[in-house]
């Protein structure tokens, strides 16, 4: 579980909540349940829409847009409103077995129980049409059925969207946020649940042999992500297989982009967090 002792820093608001990894360490993650993978690459296109919606440039607009119409798609599959609700109730659950335990800063786990309660509240009031406002858009619509040609967005294929584009940055900033607000509280729950996740295991220090590690889950082991940490600066990187009872960690050598990354034969110490 996040760790709730006494001193703790206060836990991060939705907004800030994915975790930044510090200057001098690489983390490699790996998830091994279907939900896991949703998540992260909500994560991932989340982070880079937020990133690129900020800045003036057009181009970082362009980039807001189609990344926007990414998460959609991956909104528009299956249930994944659903997915957010059971993984919240999950977490609640979970914290609230703390708070009558002796030694638990009560006021951080309270903090972040109504951080997910808050999210859960207001998941459930956007309703399963959350959607809809940007399904509706024609501009928007327009933009993503020329996205599927290569180039298809230039100025002659779409003279409105660059026009668009050519607006000031709080014009486009405006337009932006209506679209974001349909999917702001789907993709926040996603951010924090996923910190609570990572901040469930405290990373173990391990030693590939030979650049291979291997391990064995035990029967009541719930793991659904993995963490392989490494100095930011090391020529290698892990290459991660497995599913929820096993899984093995290839440490690989990158030279160049032009020759292919082979397996170390040196021992790799390296620190591991089974979440």
């Amino acid at each position: 579980m996040p760790h709730v002792a006494q001193n703790s820093a206060m836990a991060k608001p939705a907004g800030e909540i994915a975790a930044h990894a510090a200057a001098d360490v690489a983390h490699y993650e790996q998830p091994l349940s279907e939900r896991m993978r949703t998540f992260l690459r909500l994560e991932f296109l989340y982070q880079q829409m937020l990133y690129n919606s900020e800045k003036d440039a057009n181009w970082a607009t362009r980039a807001t847009i189609s990344t926007l119409l990414e998460v959609l798609a991956i909104l528009s599959r299956g249930d994944v409103r659903s997915e957010v609700l059971k993984e919240l109730d999950h977490q609640i659950g979970l914290l609230e077995r703390f708070q009558s335990q002796p030694g638990v800063d009560g006021s951080r786990l309270d903090t972040l129980v109504h951080n997910l309660v808050t999210s859960r509240d207001e998941i459930g009031r956007i309703g399963t049409g959350f959607l809809q406002p940007i399904k509706d858009s024609e501009f928007l619509n327009a933009i993503k059925h020329r996205s599927a040609i290569p180039g298809g967005t230039c100025e002659f294929d779409l003279p409105e969207y660059n026009h668009w584009l050519r607006q000031p940055i709080g014009r486009r900033q405006e337009d932006l946020s209506q679209w974001v607000e349909s999917i702001r509280p789907v993709c926040d729950a996603v951010s924090e649940s996923l910190w609570l996740i990572r901040e469930s295991a405290q990373p173990t220090d391990q030693m590939a042999k030979n650049g291979m590690y291997q391990h064995n889950m035990h029967k009541d082991d719930h793991c659904r992500l993995l963490r392989v940490s490494l100095a930011a600066q090391s020529r290698l990187f892990p290459e991660i297989s497995g599913s929820q009872h096993r899984f093995t960690v290839r440490f690989l050598e990158w030279s160049t982009v032009d020759s292919r990354a082979v397996q170390t034969g040196q021992n790799v110490p390296f620190q591991l967090s089974i979440c």
